[in-house]
């Protein structure tokens, strides 16, 4: 494969890819221009990685180029962040719900209960978009509702499978509503407490709630 592949728009490309797909799916799901898109698309046909097809193409897992960017995809870029970024890329219709939301409403400013050898990234899955869903994890290796069990269980996604859920676009993320978001917060306020006056200084949501320590000189 030529060096000039191995660019941030291909690996992009490749994580996102479908067994069937269209060059107007991938630029969506990727948030690249079509005309971009279709140049990086047309590079991985010649190299026998997509096989084209009337109005898209074929992907081809036995392409030794392929299987060994996706195994270097696998082993390098298999981390917390990853998980995250995944779920951008695949176009499945997902909120980030409970710690994630307070997290990403927060702007990363209040994490708990989670360390790099458990940690839980709770999300909704739309019904439909299950099945997607899991072809991707299987793909890539990602985990999906690790057994409470195992001392060390990494990274992995904790799944609430729906039909319908409220969502909004929050930065790159969906996530639930605010408001959804907060109930959260006050139905397990010893926990996320001083997650709730952030939200209430970001969002002005009038809450009295105090956690900072008085510091006496």
């Amino acid at each position: 494969m030529k060096i000039e592949l191995l660019n941030p728009h291909v690996i992009k490309i490749l994580i996102s890819l479908r067994k069937e797909d269209s060059i107007s799916s991938i630029s969506k799901r990727i948030n690249l221009s079509y005309g971009w898109t279709n140049k990086w698309v047309n590079e991985l046909i010649k190299e026998g990685i997509l096989k084209e097809k009337w109005r898209g193409f074929n992907l081809n897992e036995k392409n030794k180029d392929y299987q060994s960017i996706l195994k270097f995809i696998k082993e390098n870029l298999n981390d917390i962040s990853f998980y995250y970024s995944v779920l951008t890329l695949s176009g499945v219709k997902y909120c980030f719900t409970k710690t994630d939301a307070v997290y990403v409403w927060t702007k990363g400013r209040y994490n708990i209960g989670r360390y790099r050898d458990f940690y839980p990234i709770f999300i909704k899955i739309k019904k439909e978009s299950y099945p997607i869903f899991l072809e991707y994890c299987k793909k890539l290796d990602l985990k999906i509702n690790s057994k409470k069990t195992n001392s060390k269980r990494g990274v992995f996604y904790n799944v609430e499978i729906l039909d319908e859920f409220n969502s909004v676009k929050k930065d790159e993320f969906f996530v639930e509503p605010l408001d959804e978001t907060i109930n959260f917060i006050k139905h397990n306020i010893y926990n996320f407490q001083p997650a709730l006056e952030m939200i209430n200084e970001m969002y002005n949501k009038g809450s009295n709630t105090k956690y900072k320590e008085v510091n006496y000189l």
